[in-house]
């Protein structure tokens, strides 16, 4: 991708992008200190705006700082644990320690700390991968399908969609791609509307159709979503395929797949 010069051109060409995705992606540059000037221009712009915009980014610092954290507190806590049981088992009275007491306690904290160090993260389970990096897709108001205006059905789609009553949005949403099946954004929200719905058989056929038409602006959601269905039915290894390709191309899901591929190895 060429790298645009001009900043009023590049907030153009964000804010052209920007109406086809969630703000989670970009909720996580911007409490990382990632975002490109232009991003942040538009991302504040955003926040001015969207109280709901910015509890989450509020939310998401906080949970990342005790994420953080929560390393740093399980070493003490176990630190803490050890020299409990050692003081426990050595007599006040004896105020000479003998010298292989004191010796064995800095082995044990050595070695825990090693353990700590050495031994990586542990695999979480596609429940606590979805919890930890997955937000639902929110259409913002400049997404529209080219026949939300006229076409009904799309219209009451969006609103069950926006309700979060799946069940009925993917019903609706299924009568639009039925009439038009070249409507990849219908196409999309019907696959997301049955993922939501945990009917992930009919969310994989949505999202890969997106995905074979190349011709979209939704091929990034497609991919995204698809793997999180891999996850969600135990194909972990079309999930981890998936989610290589998601991370090598730069994307906007780009980070998470990383991270996510390194909590299933």
């Amino acid at each position: 991708m060429a790298v645009l010069y001009d900043l009023d051109f590049e907030l153009s060409v964000i804010y052209i992008f920007m109406k086809t995705i969630d703000f989670s992606y970009f909720i996580e540059r911007y409490n990382a200190g990632e975002m490109s000037e232009a991003e942040k221009l538009w991302f504040q712009k955003e926040l001015n705006g969207n109280e709901k915009l910015r509890n989450e980014v509020s939310l998401r610092k906080h949970t990342d700082e005790v994420l953080k954290n929560q390393d740093i507190i399980s070493l003490r806590n176990k630190l803490s644990g050890i020299e409990r049981m050692r003081t426990a088992r050595i007599p006040v009275r004896n105020s000479k320690k003998p010298v292989y007491i004191k010796y064995a306690a800095v082995i044990a904290v050595l070695v825990l700390i090693g353990s700590l160090i050495i031994i990586p993260g542990r695999k979480l389970s596609s429940s606590e991968i979805m919890n930890r990096y997955y937000t639902a897709y929110e259409p913002t108001t400049g997404q529209r399908s080219m026949q939300a205006k006229t076409n009904e059905d799309f219209t009451q789609a969006l609103e069950y969609y926006k309700t979060h009553d799946y069940r009925n949005a993917a019903f609706y949403f299924t009568k639009v791609v039925e009439n038009e099946p070249k409507d990849m954004y219908a196409t999309l929200l019907n696959g997301i509307s049955n993922f939501e719905d945990s009917k992930y058989r009919d969310a994989k056929q949505s999202f890969g159709k997106v995905i074979e038409d190349n011709k979209n602006l939704y091929i990034d959601q497609a991919q995204w979503y698809l793997a999180l269905c891999y996850l969600r039915t135990d194909e972990k290894n079309k999930a981890v395929q998936l989610l290589g390709i998601i991370s090598n191309e730069d994307g906007f899901y780009a980070k998470n797949a990383k991270k996510i591929i390194r909590k299933l190895k």
